[in-house]
């Protein structure tokens, strides 16, 4: 049955407290847009024409589905009522008028119940519902009849449209919250057809999608399946082929005004399949044709103008969103296949012009790169050291006196460097220079005393102050630390530790000649072995970007180091004739190796290559 809104929940005032509406109803039947302000005016007229009444509902909704609720009441405050409910239910199964009299339902005290449809083209699409007080029989039909009448406005009100947007809207909606409510496609199609067919009243709703040339019907409305009914399918798809083709919604039996049309195939299908009245709706993905929708209804209830115009609009949105869930539910296969004859197809013919020169550029390219060759070079890191390193270390243990120089100074072969503290030397000699002239005077008196014995001693503790004042004399010439060569101060600043005490053999200070230069090259250890002594290259400095320096690879060590993730091996080279004025041990920048000539495409893949291998490699069993 027919849902139908309870009435009684809108109506709760008690008959006491009963007002009537006083208002002048035509100007609002002549000014208003609601369809409840529409309504309430009409009802109000109505109300106060007829005789007895004591109560009235309008109700509306969609046409022959509902569900009806109640859009105007009489009195505005008025009571509810069972009987009138009652009668609304009798006449939206029978679509016929309905007089509810007391005796006929064994109520005492109780009012009679007069409800007529409001029908537009057969189809109902709302109820009046009066209560009067008990009269005689030619008195209802009296009311009846001109309750009738009156409906004219209220289908005057249907057929102009004041409703019609609203339900368009609605019925938009709700199918696409439909298509949108089931993750696979099937399903969603299946839904999507059910639900137009019991929007619009129909017995069977298809829709289909394009492959190739022609279309092939994916759903059946209240079908699970749909390779069952072979004829029937056969019939449907040409149907769509037939609307598809002309770009044109096709209405069987054909509007009244419609454009010429071919209608064979739809003639076909309604002679075959019950004689129903079919329309089918093609719709698009925005520039191509994709697949249509076909609609089948009795022929008492065809296809109108407006009902048409829901159904594009409808078909517009729901055919591109069921096309996209269609392309997601495919197999992966299937979807890059797609995927390339669609690409293909744009490389055929004369549209996508732009597509076409990028495709054509970029396989002039790839050609090109496949054939050319080029010097394949390896990049790697590089960082410019002294090919001597000396080490300036403290001669004996003291302490700091004084620094002349401290790192990056450029010094001269024997420029002091540091000096340490010679004052406890000096102290020390001075201790030793005194027992010397002591023993000296008392090896002249035992010389006199012709003591040899004594002579003897002396003698050697003359020689041991000898020794140890030499000694002193030794270390007072090695307390000015001076450059062994040319060069360039690598590392050693004293400025902080002045009067600080140094052991014998700390490293003060390191020095690099400023005309030998080796380059190290931290190499990765996936190109190492494209890496042989002897091979060419070019060195750019960070400080002078703008000279290429050409290296000679001298040497590679085996011992690798980690940094940022990965491995690399030390690679030193050699300087081949370049001006070594404005060069400096520790400045950086990038080294080329030449290796040898390899395609270019090569050159430009192979790291991605490799580590593809590597990949795969690593999860195969």
């Amino acid at each position: 049955m027919t849902e139908i809104t309870t009435i009684a929940e809108r109506i709760e005032q008690p008959d006491s407290e009963r007002k009537q509406n006083k208002y002048d109803g035509w100007s609002v039947l002549n000014t208003t847009n609601s369809p409840e302000e529409y309504a309430t005016a009409w009802l109000s007229i109505q109300c106060s024409r007829l005789e007895n009444v004591n109560r009235a509902v309008v109700v509306f909704g969609a046409p022959d589905r509902g569900p009806f609720a109640p859009i105007a009441v009489w009195p505005e405050a008025a009571s509810g009522s069972p009987r009138i409910l009652t009668a609304i239910e009798s006449v939206v199964s029978t679509k016929a008028s309905c007089i509810l009299n007391t005796e006929n339902n064994d109520v005492v005290n109780s009012d009679n119940v007069i409800a007529t449809p409001i029908l537009v083209d057969n189809r109902i699409c709302g109820v009046v519902a009066i209560e009067v007080s008990q009269t005689d029989d030619s008195h209802q039909q009296k009311t009846l009849i001109d309750l009738e009448w009156g409906l004219v406005w209220m289908q005057m009100l249907v057929r102009r449209g004041r409703l019609t947007p609203t339900d368009r809207l609605v019925t938009v909606l709700e199918l696409l919250a439909t298509s949108l409510h089931h993750e696979r496609f099937q399903e969603a199609a299946t839904a999507v057809v059910t639900e137009l067919a019991n929007i619009f009243g129909c017995e069977r709703v298809s829709i289909g999608f394009l492959k190739g040339k022609h279309a092939v019907v994916k759903a059946l409305s209240h079908s699970a399946q749909v390779g069952k009914k072979a004829n029937l399918i056969q019939n449907i798809e040409a149907v769509m082929d037939e609307s598809i083709d002309q770009h044109i919604t096709v209405v069987y039996p054909v509007l009244k005004g419609a454009p010429i049309q071919i209608v064979r195939s739809h003639e076909t299908l309604h002679k075959k399949q019950g004689e129903n009245a079919i329309c089918t709706v093609p719709y698009t993905d925005g520039s191509h044709v994709i697949g249509a929708f076909t609609l089948e209804r009795p022929i008492d209830q065809p296809f109108d103008a407006d009902t048409v115009k829901i159904l594009e609009h409808a078909a517009s949105l729901l055919g591109q969103i069921l096309n996209v869930k269609r392309k997601e539910d495919r197999w992966l296969f299937s979807k890059i296949g797609s995927s390339f004859r669609s690409n293909l197809s744009k490389l055929i013919g004369r549209k996508h012009m732009a597509f076409k020169l990028v495709f054509y550029c970029l396989f002039a390219v790839i050609a090109f790169l496949s054939i050319a060759e080029g010097e394949y070079r390896i990049t790697a890191d590089a960082t410019l050291e002294g090919a001597v390193q000396r080490v300036v270390a403290a001669p004996m243990a003291g302490y700091i006196a004084s620094q002349h120089v401290r790192a990056g100074d450029i010094v001269k072969a024997g420029e002091i460097l540091f000096t340490l503290d010679e004052r406890d030397l000096r102290l020390e000699k001075l201790k030793w220079q005194s027992q010397h002239s002591q023993r000296n005077r008392e090896y002249i008196e035992a010389s006199a005393e012709h003591d040899r014995a004594k002579a003897r001693i002396l003698n050697a503790q003359i020689e041991q102050a000898n020794a140890q004042i030499a000694l002193i004399d030794e270390q007072l010439k090695r307390i000015r630390i001076s450059a062994p060569f040319d060069g360039i101060v690598v590392s050693g600043d004293l400025s902080q530790s002045l009067g600080a005490p140094v052991e014998r053999g700390d490293i003060l200070f390191e020095v690099a000649p400023l005309d030998t230069y080796r380059v190290v090259l931290d190499v990765d250890e996936a190109e190492i072995s494209h890496i042989k002594p002897d091979q060419t290259g070019k060195l750019v400095l960070a400080g002078t970007p703008d000279d290429e320096i050409p290296i000679i690879i001298e040497k590679i060590t085996p011992v690798s180091s980690a940094a940022e993730g990965k491995n690399f091996f030390r690679v030193e080279a050699r300087l081949d004739s370049y001006d070594l004025e404005n060069l400096r041990p520790g400045m950086q920048g990038v080294g080329k190796i030449n290796v040898d000539e390899r395609k270019l495409i090569w050159i430009w893949t192979y790291k991605i290559t490799h580590w593809m291998r590597m990949f795969f490699w690593t999860w195969l069993p």
